[in-house]
């Protein structure tokens, strides 16, 4: 019986609830206006759906940020000339760096280049050292191998001497035939052209006269000159010293430089060191091979073809080929000139087709049998940083420059992440076709 009651008052309490969201949803709706003017009754909204998850309600969704103009800032400056300026500071930033860097190891020239020298001396004998390691302490191993190196320069430079002060009178006779023979050449040149002796003599006084005139300037510039020559002997023997310490720890050393670093950087710079040293070294055992091979070539043809001082040229075209690009012509060029002096001009250009022949076969066949992957740059880029070198350090920089580019780039292309390349595709010519 009491059923009756507790139904009653459930009912009684659905209609106060739902009068109760009548009475909101009357009061959230404007009244409507009839046709003569008077408020009509509002009518009850039609309740919302409800989702069947419990507790869900409506949300208010928002337009993403990338609605808004690309080029909207808030400061009226477009995004283009935002990204723009951002990029030039941080490539201002980056020449400033190195220009800094550029500044700095020129007023510490001679130790740059001793260190230079030790790590190319470094990376030339350590496989040597490395063999003799096997059989005995490493001091003693880099001793002898240290020793080696100053026993195959000093045999090759008497060599070069000996062969020098043998021929020096015949080279002499027959330089000054050879001179004559050039003189009666000049003096039947084609198209009108004549070069007389009483010229040449002209020649001569005034150079005498300039020699006269610039008498002060160039003992200033011979006393800065043994300068310089005190400056190679110091950065030799610095060079050496290093070398010895490079050779006999040098892995100690680089492992104390790692400890020296935060524990979450050493992998990337072992990485770095590891990846730098094997394409340093690479280029350095691989330029000392070349340059050899070029001056035993060299040597054999300018035998063959009766060239005096063959010796002396063919060491002139292996100090050469550590010059990219320059250096071998210019050797070349100094044992044509012998040759043309000597031998004449049918000798001359001979020698010149044979030294020819030996580039070729250094660019097509020993540099990449003897370096292979592990200097690949593109000849503009060796041409262009040859270039700045010259222009930034003279001969110096022309030597140093490619090995530097070298290891950056390796460095680079290792620690990268690279993109998936792009296909090859084929321009659509359809597509804009008017």
């Amino acid at each position: 019986m009491r059923l009756v009651p507790q139904r009653i008052q459930a009912a009684a309490v659905r209609q106060a609830a739902a009068a109760r969201r009548a009475a909101s949803a009357n009061t959230a709706r404007p009244a409507a206006e009839t046709t003569d003017g008077s408020a009509a009754e509002p009518s009850p909204l039609p309740p919302l759906p409800r989702s069947p998850a419990r507790g869900a309600r409506a949300r208010v969704h928002r337009l993403p940020e990338r609605h808004l103009r690309a080029d909207d800032g808030g400061d009226g400056v477009p995004r283009w000339m935002r990204k723009s300026a951002g990029w030039s500071w941080r490539i201002l930033v980056v020449i400033a760096l190195i220009s800094l860097l550029v500044w700095a190891t020129a007023r510490i020239q001679l130790v740059f280049v001793a260190v230079f020298l030790g790590l190319v001396i470094t990376a030339v004998l350590r496989p040597l050292v490395n063999v003799f390691a096997k059989v005995m302490p490493r001091g003693l191993a880099t001793a002898l191998g240290m020793l080696s190196a100053l026993a195959f320069v000093g045999g090759l430079l008497t060599y070069v001497i000996t062969s020098v002060t043998g021929q020096w009178e015949t080279l002499s006779e027959q330089f000054s035939t050879g001179i004559a023979q050039l003189f009666a050449l000049a003096q039947n040149l084609p198209f009108g052209l004549t070069i007389t002796e009483d010229q040449v003599n002209e020649w001569l006084e005034q150079g005498q006269t300039w020699l006269q005139e610039n008498q002060s300037d160039l003992l200033n510039r011979a006393a800065a000159g043994a300068g310089s020559v005190f400056e190679v002997f110091a950065a030799l023997a610095l060079a050496i010293f290093s070398t010895v310490f490079f050779l006999a720890r040098g892995a100690d050393m680089w492992k104390w430089f790692l400890n020296q670093l935060p524990a979450k950087v050493r992998e990337k710079w072992m990485l770095a060191g590891g990846v730098g040293w094997y394409t340093f070294s690479g280029y350095a055992r691989g330029t000392v091979i070349i340059a050899l091979v070029d001056g035993i070539l060299a040597a054999i043809i300018l035998l063959i073809a009766g060239v005096p001082l063959a010796a002396p040229l063919a060491v002139l075209v292996f100090i050469g080929a550590f010059i990219p690009l320059v250096g071998a012509p210019a050797a070349m060029i100094i044992a044509m000139v012998v040759a043309l002096a000597v031998n004449g001009p049918v000798n001359a250009i001979l020698v010149g087709v044979g030294i020819a022949l030996i580039g070729q076969f250094e660019g097509h066949i020993l540099q990449p049998l003897v370096m292979g992957k592990q200097v690949s740059l593109h000849p503009l880029v060796v041409a262009l940083a040859v270039t700045a070198g010259t222009l930034v350090a003279g001969i110096l920089g022309a030597v140093i420059v490619i090995p530097i580019v070298a290891v950056i780039w390796a460095v680079y292309a290792k620690l990268r992440t690279l993109d998936p390349p792009m296909e090859d595709m084929e321009p659509d010519t359809k597509a804009v076709e008017p």
